[in-house]
């Protein structure tokens, strides 16, 4: 057999062995009640006959008599059926931005093997990670890329052959121009038939309020959400001295000839105003905000993640 042949497909650099090695001794528990029809580690909004204990309920002929609850009916004259809330599989989704702002990369970027990760990369880098983790634990991973509209929309499946699905699309996606956030995740949460998990990877460049209005949606949506905010330290922290040509990655502004010192200080008050207010707002729907620096290395990242969630 010739070399050519033993070598992985080009998507499989998403998921390096390194990562890989560190998702299989992680995993993800769903905090609010997931719908679905298989049995696995998250609870259901569904009753049925399984390990939690919910509640009592009236016999009614057909139940089987094994569920009677004979301690309940000796102190009373009710025949009563003890109920269990089942354990569901879940389904998560994960959003990604595909926009231009999400192209930036800047001196300080993580790599994985040779490869300096721009903020897109990143991402691409984090949703397979995740994806992975789902399908291994017996989850479903469907993913959504956008900018200002879908870019592509994989509905959430558990098969092993869905992570290839998933790699290869994100492989094959490409940097857009211009975003709408607020407006596609409207209908983005939409689109998600349950209640289930979403998982939004962004560096959220847009009108924070608009973001907030439709972070609300999926919370309306009975979705558990996850938001992380992907930032380059360059964006954190604004280091420039000098006079600067900005090019604006998402083409909607000409290039600027800008004196950073002049309005480094605004700059990172705004910077800072924007990161509080989608906190603020993640936290009041009890959704996790997960700030994310882009030269932070990604199994740094995912081990402070998902090894302190609980």
């Amino acid at each position: 057999m010739s070399g050519d042949s033993l070598k992985l497909p080009e998507c499989m650099r998403l998921l390096p062995p390194e990562t890989m090695g560190v998702m299989r001794r992680l995993e993800w528990y769903a905090r609010r009640r997931m719908q679905g029809t298989l049995t696995g580690r998250h609870t259901s909004p569904d009753k049925g006959f399984s390990v939690e204990f919910a509640e009592h309920r009236q016999y009614v002929p057909g139940d089987d008599p094994k569920n009677l609850d004979w301690r309940v009916m000796a102190k009373s004259d009710h025949n009563v059926i003890r109920q269990y809330i089942e354990e569901t599989n879940l389904r998560a989704t994960l959003a990604i931005d595909v926009s231009g702002s999400m192209n930036y990369t800047g001196d300080h970027a993580a790599r994985s093997g040779e490869t300096v990760l721009s903020k897109l990369e990143y991402a691409k880098h984090l949703a397979a990670a995740l994806a992975y983790l789902f399908v291994k634990q017996g989850d479903g991973a469907g993913l959504v890329t956008f900018d200002k509209t879908v870019r592509s929309f994989i509905r959430s499946g558990s098969r092993p052959s869905q992570v290839r699905r998933i790699l290869d699309e994100l492989h094959d996606t490409k940097a857009g121009e211009d975003t709408d956030v607020g407006g596609v995740l409207h209908g983005v949460a939409e689109r998600i038939p349950r209640r289930g998990l979403v998982i939004l990877i962004s560096d959220l460049f847009d009108d924070p309020d608009k973001i907030i209005e439709a972070l609300h949606h999926f919370d309306f949506r009975q979705h558990e959400l996850v938001v992380f905010h992907l930032l380059a330290e360059e964006e954190l922290t604004f280091p420039f001295k000098n006079f600067q040509r900005f090019r604006d990655l998402e083409g909607v502004e000409a290039m600027l000839r800008i004196d950073p010192q002049a309005i480094r200080a605004a700059y990172l008050e705004k910077i800072r105003d924007f990161v509080k207010k989608i906190d603020g707002a993640c936290g009041k729907l009890r959704a996790d905000y997960v700030a994310v620096n882009t030269k932070t290395p990604l199994r740094d990242t995912l081990l402070r993640y998902l090894g302190g969630r609980k």
